[in-house]
């Protein structure tokens, strides 16, 4: 299991940084803001080695500039498809990221719907989606469609059960009670609630997620259940097929009553 830290920016997000087993190295995925990155190296006694990015979004990119005014040999890697600054390495689907300080490798997924390039990077049990799966939600098509969103989430829900979600934002509390509206009655859902809700009392994130209780809670990936396709079917006022049809429904559902 990797050894991974919140570091929290803005609002919201989370920046993380996956740290090596005797905790003296770390790479950071999706710098926003490089001050608290900073604090937290110095804090901690850190020496970064890698910067990884999975889309273009400022509030995951506005950071590189500083930590590499700290650190000017840092590797920075990002999506092919996207511009990133200071990109020292491009990255597309079956890529390998190989971070031997940490004794960490990670393969590169093309997941666009959100951004038209956004990547995930998958190892070592983990997976670091930047804003394409949310805890109990998923991303905005910024710039992608529903049928390539439907593709990447489909792509991430094939990883094992076990795999621990790192996705870049708390938006856990309003993801379910959206969920809520679709699945009212989904006994997972309301348990995932009331320990979401206990979390965020005791000021602890909610992240990271087991994919396995993504698969249970979250509409965004289950698209192909019946409840889900009745609840969007309803809301619609029409007939939908399973999968991609019935994501892109839902995603409206939430963008056009919820956000």
């Amino acid at each position: 299991m990797l050894n991974v830290t919140p570091v929290r920016a803005f609002q919201d997000n989370y920046i993380w940084l996956i740290r090596s087993p005797d905790n003296r190295f770390a790479a950071i995925v999706d710098p926003g803001d490089a001050r608290p990155v900073l604090q937290a190296l110095q804090a901690d006694n850190l020496t970064p080695v890698a910067i990884l990015i999975t889309h273009h979004h400022g509030d995951h990119t506005g950071g590189i500039g500083g930590l590499l005014e700290q650190y000017p040999d840092l590797a920075v890697y990002g999506p092919a498809g996207e511009r990133i600054p200071s990109r020292t390495r491009a990255l597309k689907e079956g890529d390998t990221v190989e971070l031997p300080e940490l004794g960490a490798r990670f393969t590169v997924l093309d997941v666009p719907g959100h951004t038209a390039g956004h990547i995930a990077y998958y190892g070592e049990g983990a997976l670091f989606c930047g804003d394409t799966v949310f805890a109990n939600g998923c991303g905005r098509l910024f710039e992608g469609t529903a049928v390539q969103m439907h593709a990447s989430l489909s792509k991430i829900a094939a990883l094992p059960g076990d795999t621990l979600v790192y996705c870049a934002h708390e938006y856990t509390l309003d993801n379910i009670a959206f969920a809520k509206w679709v699945e009212p009655d989904n006994p997972d859902l309301l348990q995932r609630e009331q320990d979401s809700k206990a979390l965020r009392e005791r000021g602890l994130p909610t992240v990271p997620s087991r994919l396995e209780l993504e698969r249970r809670t979250n509409p965004f990936l289950r698209f192909d259940e019946s409840t889900v396709i009745r609840a969007a079917q309803k809301f619609a006022g029409r007939p939908l097929g399973a999968g991609a049809e019935t994501f892109g429904m839902v995603r409206y559902w939430k963008d056009s009553k919820f956000d």
